[in-house]
């Protein structure tokens, strides 16, 4: 106006600034916004927002919409479309990353469709899993492939889980250092494998890696722990005890500082993933408040 130049503010977690000078900032809506430095006037570190402590968990969108959220919070390298369903691959690493999200509808026959995806992986030299949700997944797909271990889906208010005492030593940072990579046990394998692996732990909106520490434990974190922050929802996953440090609180006392970390980018409801028959998992998952909201399970075409 008047020939003088508009500014406009960007306030939100700086994600990235990379050599070339573009800048990657999440907005609490968790939608990722670009710069160019070149276009930045001034800045200025935003203290937290204040955790509201009483805040409620957001509405549970429903298992299609939940599983979607999900899957942006560990995107596989490879993503291909068939209609509403997603191929993933991300080089073997994790069933998560190497398998069909089968929501809605292919757009084919189902035998075609179920073709397709054979032909697919086969090309990758990887078997043909499918993620099936129900609901959400077209009726019957279950009995055309051979089903494998169920997934819980649990969510809790966020803000109990981050009002909880903290105990220990917890560090959190932007990405996974040797020490944290040495206590995640998952990543076995080839120099590819290895680069998926850490294309996955980085992928997310607005991630963030938690080491707890212990002086008897010398040798690297006693405990382990990874986020995501998306919006309203906080995903949590690769939360690690050291044997010798189990039945301490590590695994809460994780959570808890990844809680308040992601009450503080405004998120009000967590949510992680944990298998059917990991028992001790939900166990303390139960004392932390989370509460199964829908199972979906992988099956082997």
């Amino acid at each position: 106006m008047d020939g003088r130049p508009e500014f406009r503010d960007v306030v939100g977690v700086l994600t990235s600034w990379d050599e070339s000078g573009a800048l990657t900032v999440v907005n609490r809506a968790g939608e990722a916004v670009a710069l160019d430095e070149r276009a930045l006037v001034a800045g200025k570190p935003v203290p937290p927002a204040p955790v509201r402590r009483g805040a409620a968990a957001p509405e549970l969108p429903g298992p299609a919409a939940m599983q979607r959220i999900a899957a942006a919070a560990w995107p596989a390298i490879e993503q291909e479309p068939l209609g509403d369903w997603v191929l993933r691959a991300s080089a073997g690493f994790t069933r998560r990353a190497n398998s069909v999200q089968t929501l809605g509808d292919p757009g084919l026959p189902l035998d075609e469709a179920l073709a397709r995806v054979r032909a697919w992986y086969a090309e990758r030299g990887l078997p043909a899993y499918l993620e099936i949700t129900e609901p959400g997944s077209p009726e019957g797909l279950a009995a055309h492939a051979e089903s494998l271990a169920a997934t819980h889906v649990r969510t809790a208010p966020l803000a109990a889980l981050a009002a909880a005492p903290l105990a220990v030593d917890v560090r959190l940072a932007r990405t996974p250092d040797a020490a944290w990579l040495s206590r995640y046990r998952r990543v076995t394998g080839g120099p590819e494998v290895q680069r998926a692996a850490m294309s996955l732990l980085l992928g997310g909106a607005s991630t963030w890696f938690a080491s707890a520490h212990l002086p008897e434990v010398t040798d690297g974190p006693a405990a382990i722990g990874r986020l995501v922050v998306d919006g309203p929802w906080a995903y949590f996953g690769a939360v690690e005890v050291v044997p010798a440090a189990r039945r301490r609180g590590l695994a809460a006392a994780v959570m808890t500082a990844l809680a308040s970390r992601a009450a503080e980018e405004g998120a009000t409801g967590a949510y992680l993933q944990v298998e059917a028959d990991n028992a001790p998992a939900g166990a303390l998952y139960d004392k932390l408040g989370f509460r199964t909201a829908y199972t979906y399970h992988y099956a082997r075409l």
